[in-house]
């Protein structure tokens, strides 16, 4: 499209009376656009084929590539699948109907030789399959995530194998989640959407769906990373909260932010907004009318929502998770959901997941998601981007990115991909 635009004249007053040499130009523009368009993601769509790995059916793209890298579930976009043909790969995409591929599946997708493996959050990364990628020749791997709770890194370097994962794509689009959770629940949407369905709604009433008003109240963040910022802006930005968070150290790039958006309130006549960090995840949550989790997990996170901490929320409370289920002792939050019919919350992830809780899918005042924090096509095709860049700069030989930022990766012109890998854990590990 920009080939097309520049080669157009831009003084013309109708594209319909402009001159012939000139729409021979934008057709030749167009040619040339056409056949820049990554040629190697042409061949690959139109040449792929199927076949059988262990009994799994696969997608195979550019069957004759140097380097195997098997990917375990088919990924959002094209980009991804462009960085490795270009860089020399056969591509192998398991197509198996089965949601969760077991140790043995994958171990079975990876056989005798394997240089890479582009894995999900669900597959459990650990000894088995590094020793078994390492003994197939393997050189990379990368989870399709930012979060790698589900790899056993120590494994991995002890077997050699680089871990890459996908960060610096999915800060908006998971504050966006929370958010939407925190109106849906606060709001009652799901129940409302639930009531109308049914067909039982007979006509406006004082008291149908009553909830909760979120304009001028307290959010509270637990995790002042990058999601958390971002949620915490588009609470106070949208609905003129005060904001609490709950951070091992001060998050000043927060509280400067938010002491500048106070002033501007101020200087439009209107009430500022407070910011202020506390020193105890119980003073967070006695003063929050909103509690957003946005916390890693690990062993000081594991059921950081306890009986104990969730009784000490106000009685309306909502709470939201989009961080990593075993935070929240979900057998607790049952009990507190049947016991406070007014206290509501919004999950996008689950303890035991994909499993919940016995009792949970039957509490009206939950809203259940099937983790869907990252879901925008935007951030999938950049993770997808990612990951393949992590593989594939692994077996050239790529040298780090060091850099937070990733975009020239996922939204840069693509022959201008930096030659380098985007994130990988255990660099320094490797001496990398």
């Amino acid at each position: 499209r920009g080939a097309i635009l520049r080669a157009w004249p831009r003084r013309t007053h109708s594209r319909r009376f402009a001159p012939r040499c000139t729409r021979d130009m934008a057709c030749r523009a167009l040619r040339a656009a056409a056949s820049r368009v990554g040629h190697s993601l042409l061949q690959a769509r139109g040449m792929s084929s199927t076949a059988q790995v262990g009994g799994l059916p696969v997608q195979v793209y550019q069957p004759d590539g140097k380097h195997r890298v098997v990917v375990t579930k088919h990924l959002p976009g094209t980009r991804w699948l462009d960085v490795l043909v270009s860089n020399g790969c056969r591509v192998e995409v398991c197509t198996s109907e089965k949601t969760i591929l077991d140790v043995e599946d994958i171990q079975k997708l990876i056989g005798t030789q394997c240089d890479g493996v582009i894995g999900q959050l669900t597959e459990d990364w650990g000894t088995t399959l590094f020793q078994s990628l390492r003994q197939a020749g393997g050189k990379a791997y990368s989870n399709y995530a930012v979060g790698y709770n589900n790899v056993d890194v120590a494994a991995a370097t002890a077997n050699g194998i680089p871990v890459g994962n996908t960060p610096g794509v999915l800060t908006e689009t998971t504050a966006e989640i929370a958010a939407s959770l925190t109106l849906a629940a606060a709001r009652r949407i799901v129940e409302a959407d639930t009531f109308m369905r049914n067909g039982k709604y007979k006509g406006w009433l004082p008291d149908l769906f009553v909830g909760k008003l979120l304009q001028g109240k307290t959010v509270g963040i637990i995790g002042a990373g990058r999601i958390g910022t971002a949620y915490a802006k588009m609470m106070v930005e949208g609905h003129k909260m005060d904001l609490v968070y709950f951070n091992p150290i001060p998050a000043e790039q927060l509280e400067t932010y938010m002491e500048a958006y106070g002033k501007f309130l101020e200087s439009q006549g209107e009430k500022p907004v407070t910011c202020r960090r506390v020193e105890t995840v119980e003073e967070l949550l006695e003063v929050s009318d909103v509690v957003s989790l946005h916390c890693l997990l690990d062993k000081t996170t594991t059921h950081l929502m306890n009986a104990e901490r969730l009784n000490r929320m106000k009685k309306d409370a909502v709470l939201v998770n989009s961080s990593r289920g075993p935070v929240i002792d979900e057998t607790a939050l049952v009990a507190h959901l049947k016991a406070n019919p007014e206290f509501r919350c919004g999950l996008d992830v689950f303890e035991d997941e994909p499993d919940m809780k016995p009792g949970l899918a039957d509490c009206p005042n939950a809203v259940i998601l099937p983790h869907i924090a990252s879901a925008s096509l935007w951030t999938r095709g950049g993770m997808a981007t990612l990951a393949a860049c992590n593989v594939a700069g692994l077996l050239q030989k790529y040298p780090m990115h060091g850099s937070q930022d990733v975009l020239p990766f996922v939204d840069g012109p693509f022959a201008q991909l930096p030659k380098a890998c985007p994130s990988v854990v255990n660099a320094k590990d490797l001496g990398m």
